[in-house]
């Protein structure tokens, strides 16, 4: 048996997301209330790869955690807008890369048992450098490093966001698993 929606209600909801409520017959026949978090746009991150196989982070203080974070370059693409068309855009806005080469490397589920959000990975390559537009939200510090030092990085714990982590790792192991 597969879940069943009996009926659903929103709970909030602003240009950037919807909570709801459902109400729902569970796999065995039990019924709960189950929250549902939608997104209105795909999360884009993108790894920017130069010649020597270094990336860029970005470093912002996130207000959701209360701390510090290091993360891809990354941001939110209106589902009727191209993914592509959003990662060159959040690229360019929050380090000042172009790229002449993109390549879609991953799509993942941020939190599947409490949202439909989808995350797309994207390297960028043949990278030019230009200057940054932050949105009024964006106060970055920008950090060029070497891939094996954001490997170590994740390793460590000092990258925690989950897009960031899935696709340093993957990445990396793409880009070894090539050098063989």
């Amino acid at each position: 048996m597969s879940w069943k929606q009996l009926d659903s209600r929103t709970v909030y909801e602003n240009p950037w997301m919807e909570v709801r409520e459902d109400h729902v017959i569970n796999p065995g026949g039990g019924k709960n209330h189950y929250g549902y978090v939608h997104f209105k746009n795909r999360a884009i991150a993108i790894m920017p790869l130069d010649d020597d196989g270094s990336t860029w982070l970005v470093g912002q203080q996130r207000y959701t955690l209360g701390e510090y974070s290091w993360e891809l370059p990354m941001g939110g693409a209106p589902l009727d807008e191209s993914p592509l068309v959003a990662a060159k855009r959040e690229l360019r806005e929050e380090t000042g890369l172009t790229a002449m080469r993109w390549s879609e490397v991953m799509r993942l589920h941020t939190s599947n048992s409490i949202t439909d959000e989808v995350g797309i990975v994207y390297i960028a390559e043949g990278l030019t450098q230009g200057e940054t537009e932050f949105e009024e939200t964006e106060d970055l510090e920008i950090r060029r490093l070497p891939l094996d030092e954001a490997v170590r990085l994740v390793n460590d714990g000092e990258i925690t966001d989950a897009i960031s982590v899935a696709a340093i790792l993957r990445v990396s192991a793409l880009r070894t698993a090539s050098s063989r």
